[in-house]
């Protein structure tokens, strides 16, 4: 029989738990794709591209079905990685899994995949779907810790028709149950982290090879220069880590974090326990704005969002703008509420949709704290 299924491997656990689901459900219909979006260029152990692949097709050997390799590393860059850097030039912090599963994993892999003769693509995120009245939603996974519908809120309805995701219904650690079960090498394999596709690069290395560092002050929010960042575009609002602060003159003996980015000065602002309310905002705008239904809803709506992966769900209404943009304004004050992120919608378990970050009500100080 035809391949109606095509599922894409990583290498992983859950996309070859996904397989095999899918393999139990549909004998005969199912096959996988390994899709290589990062051509490395060095030497660096780290590179697990081909590691990866092996794992996928020990898995696919192991279920007996065939899979597909595909290089999409030209539609990665122009897409993907493109966009990533341009975001990082303008001192903002994009999230390239978003934009990975917009434009590779629900776009250039569905069109290779109806290149197979494929109905429907998998995938082993931690989502759901449902129908309703010939509308289909995203839902939440069943795995809260897991559930990752912040990253799809990009995918429109006849995307998201034509894709199963067999682990939704899962806990993570049902998901490893089962790959022990069924044999699968990879049941213990660590978890991927890191930049999508790219893996765990250490970072400012790895961004240094395509975008000019530009040196410059750290301050305190009073102007007091406390440090020398290596450029503005290696940290994001609210970091803690990597800061490189010590021995501070009449300093709380505690850590700093970042709490803007003054671009005009070149100057990183950061604070300690006592600038905390500087890092508070309650309304956001963004745009580039994805409803998952394809139509946008009626305004002014009562929703919840959040602003980061792992965020709990924060209640706020949300307007339209005189431009267009989407205002937001929560019901309790947001941490560090960072431009490039992206804000999503829910209405309980359902992904609404979302939108990126381009500013906030952020409060300034005496130090030009804004761009």
């Amino acid at each position: 029989m035809a391949e109606k299924i095509i599922v894409g491997m990583s290498g992983g656990v859950d996309s070859s738990v996904s397989a095999a689901l899918l393999k139990q459900q549909y004998p005969g219909n199912v096959a996988g794709m390994f899709m290589k979006n990062w051509e490395e260029d060095d030497t660096d152990e780290i590179c697990t591209a081909d590691e990866d692949v092996k794992d996928a097709q020990a898995v696919c050997d192991r279920l007996g079905i065939k899979l597909h390799r595909r290089n999409f590393s030209s539609e990665y860059w122009d897409y993907v990685f493109s966009e990533f850097l341009a975001e990082y030039q303008k001192g903002r912090t994009p999230n390239p899994d978003i934009l990975c599963n917009r434009e590779i994993k629900f776009k250039t892999f569905l069109d290779h995949a109806d290149d197979l003769g494929a109905e429907f693509i998998a995938t082993g995120h931690y989502v759901r779907k449902d129908e309703r009245n010939g509308q289909y939603q995203l839902l939440k996974g069943v795995d809260n810790n897991k559930d990752q519908s912040y990253f799809l809120y990009a995918i429109q309805q006849h995307q998201l028709a034509r894709s199963l995701f067999p682990v939704g219904e899962l806990d993570k650690s049902e998901v490893r149950d089962k790959a022990a079960e069924l044999g699968l090498s990879v049941h213990d394999k660590k978890d991927s982290t890191g930049i999508c596709f790219i893996g765990e690069k250490r970072f400012q290395t790895f961004l240094s090879q395509y975008l000019k560092p530009n040196p410059g002050d750290i301050v305190s929010p009073e102007g007091t220069v406390v440090g020398q960042h290596n450029g503005l575009m290696y940290y994001t609002i609210g970091q803690r880590q990597g800061l490189g602060i010590g021995g501070v003159k009449d300093a709380l003996p505690e850590p700093w974090f970042v709490i803007a980015k003054n671009h005009k000065n070149n100057q990183l602002i950061v604070g300690q326990s006592n600038h905390e309310s500087l890092l508070m905002g309650q309304r956001l705008s963004a745009d580039q704005i994805n409803w998952i239904s394809g139509q946008a809803p009626d305004f002014p709506l009562s929703c919840h969002a959040k602003i980061r992966y792992r965020q709990s769900d924060q209640a706020c209404t949300v307007k339209i703008g005189d431009k267009g943009q989407l205002m937001v304004d929560f019901e309790q004050p947001q941490r560090a509420i960072t431009p490039g992120q992206s804000i999503v919608f829910y209405d309980k378990d359902v992904c609404l949709g979302g939108a990126v970050i381009e500013d906030s009500d952020l409060l300034t100080s005496t130090c030009e704290l804004k761009p």
